[in-house]
C-alpha cells in the first residue's frame, strides 16, 4: 500500500509539473504566436472555389506557393512514415540474429526505444538540435521561430527554442512537421546500441540510456551538422569546401549509434562462454535467420524514404538520383559480402549477406545526394568488404561481443560515407549548401583537399563526442544502476527474469532439458576462463 501511494504521489507531481511547464510555455508565446493552424502558409484561397469572375494574380500566385507547400508537406510526412517502420525492421534482424532466450527481451527493447527515444526528443532533443537552425524553408516561414542558437566565437553549439513543442512561438505546422521527421531518424540512433548489447544488457539499462540518446547524446552532435552548428561553418568560417556535410545520416545517425554500441560492448563485456581459454570466439548461431532477411528487406526499403526523403522537398527532383543511389549502393553491398563470405569460407553465409547490404546502405547515406551512380556502385562496393572483415577484426583481434555485427555495420560503415563524401562528389549538387556557392566537390573530381578536410573533421568529432560521451555514460551508469544482468539470467535466457514471459511459450524447456543446457554453458564458460 506505501509503495501505491508513493507511485501515485510521484505520478500526481509529474502531472503538475507538466501542467506548470505548459502554462509558462504558452504564456511565453502570446506575443509571438506560430501557426498551429497552417493558415499563413500562402492563403486559404481555393481558386476552384470562385464562383465569379477570375482570381487575381496575387491569388494565383498564393495557391501556387500554398500547392508546393503542400507537396513538400505530403513527402516529409509520408517518408517519416516509412522510416518509422525502420523499428520493425531492426527488431526482426536483431531478434534474428540472438537466441531464442532473448527473443522477447530484444523485441521489447527494440520497440520501447521508441517510446523513450519520442518522449525525450520531444521534451528536450529537438530543441537542443534545431532550436537555432533558423529556418526550413521547404517547410514555409514559421521555422523561423526556431531562431536562438548558443554559440562560441561564432560557432553554433546548440538551440534553444521548441522545448516541448511550444516555447518560443513553435507551435506551428512548419515545426511540427521538422519534429516529426527528425524524430524518427534519432530514434534509428537510440535502436543501433540495442544489438551491440544483446543478450545481456539489463532493461533498464536501455531505457535510461535512451533517455540520454534522444535528449543530449544525438542532438548535440545532430546540432552541429544539421541545425546550423560549427561543423557545419567549417566552410563559411574556415574554407573548407562546404562545412562537413551528411545528407541522410552516416555519421550523425549511423555513426553515432556504431560508436554507443562499441563503447557498451566495451563495458558490458562478451557473453558467457562467447570466447575460450585460448581467446577464440564460439559462435552462438541466431535462433531465426529468415526472420533476419525479412527484417533486412523492411530496413532496406524504408532507407529509400530514409535518404530520398531527407531533401525534405518534394519538388527537388535529386530525389530520383538519391533512391537510386540507395539501391545500388545496398543492392553491391550485399552481393559483395555474400561473394566474399562464399570464397573465403566456402558458403554465402545469408547473415553477412545482409550486413553487407545494410553496410552499403549505411556508407550511401551520407554522399547519396552528392554522387553519381558508378560512385554509389564503388562506395557499396568497398562497405560490402569492409563489413566482412571488420566483424572479424573486432571479434577476433579485440575480442568484443558484438552480436549483430552494430559497431561494423554502423560504426566502420557509417565512418566509411563521410570520407566518400569527400571522395567522390561530383559538383552537381549541393549549390549554396551551408552558405557556400557552387556544387559541392571531392577530392577525386578536382576538389581539393577542402571538403575532404571537413569530412575528416567530422570523422574526428564523431570518435570524440560518439565514443567518448558514450562511453564515459556507460561508465557511470554501470557504477550505479548497473548494465548486466545476473550470471542466473543469462544463462536461462532474459525473456523470463526481465521480461516475465517467453517469445516462445510453447517450446519452452523443461526442467531438467534447462539443467542438461545450464550446465554446458556453465562448462563453454569455465573453458573460456
Amino acid at each position: 500500500m506505501r509503495r501505491i501511494t508513493r507511485v501515485s504521489m510521484v505520478g500526481i507531481l509529474i502531472l503538475v509539473f507538466i501542467n506548470i511547464f505548459s502554462m509558462m510555455a504558452f504564456a511565453d508565446d502570446t506575443s509571438k504566436a506560430g501557426d498551429p493552424g497552417g493558415t499563413k502558409i500562402g492563403t486559404s484561397y481555393d481558386i476552384t472555389a470562385k464562383e465569379s469572375g477570375k482570381p487575381t494574380q496575387q491569388e494565383v500566385y498564393d495557391q501556387v506557393g500554398r500547392n508546393k507547400l503542400g507537396i513538400n508537406y505530403v513527402w516529409v510526412l509520408l517518408t517519416g512514415c516509412l522510416i518509422f517502420f525502420f523499428q520493425a525492421g531492426f527488431a526482426m534482424v536483431e531478434t534474428g540474429f540472438c537466441r531464442a532466450k532473448n527473443a522477447m527481451h530484444t523485441m521489447s527493447m527494440n520497440f520501447m526505444v521508441f517510446l523513450v527515444g519520442a518522449v525525450g526528443y520531444f521534451m528536450v532533443g529537438f530543441a537542443l538540435q534545431f532550436g537555432g537552425v533558423g529556418s526550413w524553408t521547404s517547410l514555409g516561414t514559421g521555422t523561423t521561430t526556431l531562431s536562438h542558437e548558443i554559440a562560441i566565437g561564432g560557432l553554433g553549439l546548440f538551440g534553444t527554442k521548441g522545448f516541448f513543442l511550444t516555447t518560443g512561438g513553435t507551435y506551428d505546422v512548419g515545426v511540427y512537421a521538422l519534429f516529426f521527421f527528425q524524430m524518427v531518424f534519432m530514434d534509428t540512433t537510440c535502436t543501433i546500441p540495442t544489438g551491440g548489447l544483446a543478450e545481456r544488457v539489463k532493461y533498464s539499462a536501455v531505457v535510461v540510456s535512451s533517455f540520454f540518446v534522444s535528449m543530449i547524446y544525438y542532438p548535440l552532435f545532430g546540432n552541429w551538422l544539421w541545425g546550423g552548428g560549427w561543423l557545419s561553418q567549417l566552410g563559411v568560417k574556415a574554407g573548407l569546401g562546404h562545412g562537413a556535410l551528411d545528407f541522410a545520416g552516416s555519421s550523425v545517425v549511423h555513426g553515432m549509434g556504431g560508436m554507443m554500441a562499441l563503447a557498451g560492448a566495451i563495458i558490458i563485456g562478451p557473453r558467457i562462454g562467447k570466447f575460450r581459454k585460448d581467446g577464440t570466439a564460439v559462435a552462438f548461431p541466431g535462433h531465426h535467420i529468415p526472420m533476419a532477411v525479412i527484417g533486412t528487406i523492411i530496413l532496406f526499403f524504408g532507407w529509400f524514404a530514409f535518404n530520398a526523403g531527407s531533401t525534405m522537398n518534394g519538388t527537388d527532383f535529386r530525389i530520383a538520383i538519391v533512391a537510386t543511389n540507395t539501391m545500388i549502393a545496398g543492392a553491391i553491398g550485399g552481393l559483395a559480402a555474400m561473394f566474399y563470405m562464399w570464397f573465403r569460407y566456402g558458403k554465402p553465409d545469408p547473415s553477412m549477406t545482409c550486413n553487407g547490404a545494410l553496410a552499403g546502405l549505411v556508407a550511401i547515406t551520407a554522399p547519396c545526394a552528392y554522387v553519381s551512380g558508378i560512385s554509389a556502385f564503388i562506395i557499396g562496393l568497398i562497405a560490402g568488404i569492409l563489413v566482412c572483415v571488420s566483424v572479424k577484426v573486432v571479434e577476433n583481434k579485440f575480442k568484443i561481443d558484438d552480436p549483430v555485427g552494430a559497431v561494423s555495420v554502423h560504426g566502420v560503415n557509417g565512418i566509411w560515407g563521410i570520407v566518400a563524401l569527400g571522395l567522390f562528389a561530383d559538383g552537381t549538387y549541393g549549390a549554396g549548401t551551408n552558405g557556400v556557392s557552387g556544387g559541392v566537390i571531392g577530392l577525386f573530381f578536382g576538389g581539393g583537399f577542402g571538403q575532404l578536410g571537413a569530412q575528416l573533421i567530422d570523422v574526428i568529432t564523431l570518435i570524440i563526442w560518439g565514443f567518448g560521451t558514450s562511453y564515459l555514460f556507460f561508465k557511470i551508469l554501470d557504477k550505479t544502476i548497473g548494465i548486466r544482468v545476473s550470471r542466473e539470467a543469462e544463462l536461462q535466457g532474459l525473456d523470463l527474469p526481465e521480461m516475465g514471459m517467453l517469445a516462445y511459450p510453447d517450446f519452452a524447456l523443461k526442467p531438467d532439458n534447462i539443467d542438461i543446457q545450464t550446465s554446458i554453458e556453465e562448462a563453454l564458460a569455465t573453458n573460456s576462463k
